[in-house]
């Protein structure tokens, strides 16, 4: 049987897993719900990017820092790839913006707006009473409350961890990079969303669960994990969505690779610039995410030419490389 510690120790588990499950119920029924409202503009928009690469960035960065999920941009960018709607240079830019996109919901966590849940979560039950297109923005406010709220219960029933010393001694463990960075990957490929894995990894800060190095270490693994999504949505898919979703794991391999030897210091360093812990993980996951993009970003038009897959291409208007 299990002593009295050790039941509680269940207890807590058992409530840290079921609001986390609560939470990424929500953030996948908020980007539903958006992309239910947007389903005709966000196509149309994402295609727009066409023009130029620095308004594919700026779109991949505005559609996931709204719709919360760059695994949800991605599966969709590279259903737009095999449609033809985007062609294979373009969403590159539009991938890379992605990865700046996904940082909001660690900014988000990071200045403590979790309190806001259960007033969006009143709000969008009321629009959701009129009439139908209210009805649609009401459950999307409704889902985005329901985000915050969900972090306010894991924050609250991780407290006890603070006092576990199993727990504190396997996360102070993410204070070595290439472990960190490792766990980051895991976690992410598990649960399939970048967001929930920063935002949990600074919630934890918060808590004083985690050091912020190791969380810095975690949000950068983070950014390689959630490329699982897209390369998962291809598999049924053409050569271009096939060879856009394993660009953007490049880019997020490369990203991380290069990192990697820097990670102690590069956390060091946001410490010292946030204000708080919890920023500082946010500012980390900002600069590298915005670092990745923009040092790949002069080269998307090549990169389109050079790796599109060498087969005929599909006769769309969008298809000529920017």
């Amino acid at each position: 049987m299990l002593d009295a510690l050790d039941f509680s120790e269940f207890q807590v588990f058992i409530l840290v897993l079921s609001a986390l499950l609560l939470f990424l119920y929500g953030l996948e029924h908020f980007s539903q719900e958006l992309q239910t409202v947007g389903r005709d503009k966000l196509p149309r928009w994402l295609a727009m990017a066409t023009r130029d690469r620095f308004r594919g960035l700026l779109l991949g960065a505005s559609v996931t820092a709204v719709v919360q999920s760059s695994s949800a941009v991605s599966a969709l960018v590279v259903a737009l790839v095999n449609s033809g709607t985007l062609s294979f240079a373009s969403s590159l830019a539009v991938l890379l913006g992605a990865k700046i996109g996904t940082t909001s919901t660690a900014w988000l966590v990071s200045f403590k707006l979790t309190h806001i849940g259960p007033y969006l979560i009143v709000l969008g039950g009321i629009l959701t009473m009129l009439p139908f297109s209210i009805r649609v923005l009401g459950r999307a406010i409704f889902y985005f409350g329901f985000i915050f709220f969900t972090l306010d219960l894991i924050g609250d029933s991780l407290e006890p961890l603070r006092q576990s010393p199993w727990v504190l001694e396997w996360l102070a463990r993410a204070q070595e990079p290439w472990l960190g960075v490792l766990m980051g990957v895991v976690v992410t490929v598990l649960l399939q969303s970048s967001s929930v894995v920063s935002g949990l990894a600074i919630v934890l800060v918060q808590q004083g669960v985690l050091d912020p190095i190791g969380a810095v270490a975690i949000v950068v693994g983070a950014t390689l994990g959630t490329t699982a999504t897209g390369l998962i949505a291809s598999i049924p898919m053409d050569a271009f969505a096939k060879r856009a979703a394993l660009m953007n794991l490049l880019f997020n391999a490369v990203g991380v690779v290069l990192m990697l030897p820097f990670v102690s210091a590069f956390g060091e360093w946001a410490v010292r610039v946030g204000e708080t812990p919890g920023q500082a993980v946010a500012i980390a996951n900002l600069a590298f995410n915005a670092g990745v993009a923009l040092l790949f970003l002069p080269f998307t038009g090549w990169m389109g030419r050079r790796f599109a897959p060498k087969v005929e291409p599909r006769s769309t208007p969008e298809n000529a490389p920017i």
